[in-house]
């Protein structure tokens, strides 16, 4: 039997009393999204649904996502991608421990100027993986789906960074593992988050204010 997933849960007290949150919701509340699994239709979801949200709520006001994550499914990779380019809300991204495949696309989709990577972050691209079988009609047609992707990931990644379609064909040829400096001269990232930046002041989020109002984290088991 797999162990349940630990989630810290926090209590928030006001002249109201007490309310615990699990530690996702109240940073949702703060308008801060965690991407920190492997991309499948239900993550994707997930993220799309709280990108909706927090944009009705304000659509002038900064999202922030924090992306460590291996990658995942392009489909529903590409739900969030397209979420993200689709809503008025800024979206600030971060790079945190490790964003690879389709978590290194969501990184870089950020609105330009606020996608940050924390000083030891490891960056990975590669084009698509896929696998096919069954008659050679339809192989054929798997073949040209998963070509069809690769040229529509390369042109995302080429607008949206310093690259030309051929140098993210170079680098995306094989898998490629780049450090915070070097996704920074890339124009992955825009900037380094350093150890001694004031990473509120540069999440813009002065709203994290409320934070020290909520008592210390308590373990729990997720549902």
């Amino acid at each position: 039997m797999a162990p349940q997933a630990i989630v810290p849960m926090v209590i928030e007290r006001d002249g109201r009393g007490e309310r615990a949150y699990d530690i996702y919701s109240l940073l949702l509340k703060e308008r801060i999204i965690f991407l920190g699994t492997p991309i499948n239709d239900q993550v994707a979801n997930l993220i799309v649904a709280q990108l909706l949200f927090l944009d009705r709520e304000d659509g002038e006001k900064e999202i922030s996502i924090f992306v460590n994550s291996p990658g995942g499914a392009v489909y529903p990779g590409m739900a969030i991608y397209d979420t993200m380019q689709m809503i008025s809300a800024p979206v600030a991204t971060f790079a945190v421990g490790f964003t690879a495949s389709f978590g290194t696309l969501v990184l870089l989709a950020g609105t330009k100027g606020k996608r940050y990577a924390l000083p030891n972050a490891t960056i990975h691209m590669h084009q698509p993986l896929g696998g096919a079988q069954g008659q050679a009609t339809e192989i054929e047609i798997q073949a040209r789906e998963i070509l069809r992707i690769k040229s529509m990931l390369n042109e995302i990644m080429s607008k949206h960074t310093n690259m030309s379609v051929d140098e993210v064909l170079k680098h995306t040829d094989r898998d490629s593992y780049f450090t915070a400096e070097q996704a920074k001269e890339l124009g992955v990232v825009d900037e380094i988050v350093s150890m001694n930046d004031n990473k509120l002041k540069l999440l813009g989020a002065a709203r994290l204010t409320a934070l020290p109002q909520a008592s210390a984290p308590v373990l729990a088991a997720a549902n």
